[in-house]
């Protein structure tokens, strides 16, 4: 059994280049695999390993200065879901892309505890209920009633907020994966003018962890080789369909056409059908992967550079 960690700290990093090679050295020391991003504000990552050297690399971030109050996300797999380690540095750990600065850690919304939250979605009050997630996320999971827009990545979110409409008086209930994209996008609301803006702390990940699925359906999108976790615990039939062959499935197949590469949620049937690609025309390509009956859903790898652009 292996460990997954999802985690984030918003704390000024001095010179991201020195700390990226540092950490890297030590990731590497640890035989840990899995994605880091360093930059000025800080750091967002997920590892995977065993648990000792999981909860090794825990203490070490830990013992860095200003990163002892970093909370991990932890979840249990029966293999590593990642087949390589990158640490590397970026201008933002996560971007909305605008010409605003953000203090999270002074501007942000209010942090929710997973109690607290399910307390707000039991009672009867008029709230927003915002999933700040890419459309390929939402639509295998989400809480019920929530506005889910149709963005396909974070950065498209603050157009997608100025032409909303949203009552600016309302109390406003923001949820993510893990939490990270929240703590900016509660900047950007408040900034907006929102009175009463307020975020699921460590995300839907913390929340099925601590809680449960109360008021959740399907399932949580991941950004490794699982690409989705269970959450809903009695999940009677998917969210979503087989973009082939319209049947109830919320599996995700990248297309074996490599110049498009596209995540498409896919049933057996419909693989078969396009042998694993998303279209006839990607059928044609002369660079298509061929289709391995016995492992349909063996990830393509190539996705990482996809997301990492995405996110």
């Amino acid at each position: 059994m292996y460990k997954v960690i999802l985690y984030y700290n918003f704390h000024t990093i001095e010179d991201p280049e020195a700390f990226c090679r540092a950490h890297k050295k030590a990731c590497q020391a640890l035989n840990l695999f899995g994605r880091v991003y360093i930059a000025a504000e800080g750091i967002n990552g997920t590892l995977a390993g065993t648990a000792e050297q999981v909860d090794a690399y825990k203490q070490y971030l830990w013992d860095i200065p200003g990163f002892a109050p970093t909370e991990f996300k932890e979840d249990q797999t029966d293999y590593v879901p990642f087949v390589k380690l990158i640490v590397k540095t970026r201008e933002e750990i996560v971007s909305l892309k605008t010409r605003e600065t953000y203090d999270v850690n002074k501007e942000g919304g209010r942090h929710l505890s997973p109690e607290q939250w399910k307390a707000v979605l039991d009672s009867d009050e008029d709230i927003i209920l915002i999933d700040v997630r890419n459309d390929y996320e939402t639509r295998i999971g989400h809480f019920e009633g929530a506005i889910r827009p149709e963005r396909e990545n974070f950065y498209d979110f603050p157009e997608w907020l100025d032409e909303a409409g949203l009552d600016k008086n309302k109390k406003v209930l923001m949820y993510c994966t893990g939490g990270i994209r929240c703590e900016k996008f509660s900047v950007l609301m408040k900034k907006k003018g929102f009175k009463d803006v307020n975020q699921l702390q460590g995300g839907i990940i913390n929340y099925a962890k601590t809680v449960g699925d109360a008021h959740y359906k399907g399932k949580c999108f991941v950004f490794d080789d699982r690409l989705t976790v269970p959450i809903e615990e009695n999940q009677e039939q998917p969210l979503t369909n087989c973009e082939i062959t319209g049947e109830p499935c919320d599996t995700y197949l990248n297309c074996a056409n490599p110049d498009c590469n596209r995540l498409f949620i896919c049933s057996v049937e419909g693989a078969k059908k396009y042998d694993g690609c998303c279209c006839e025309d990607c059928m044609k390509s002369p660079r298509k992967r061929p289709l391995d009956p016995d492992n349909i859903y063996m990830p393509t790898r190539k996705w990482y550079q996809y997301f990492d652009e995405k996110r």
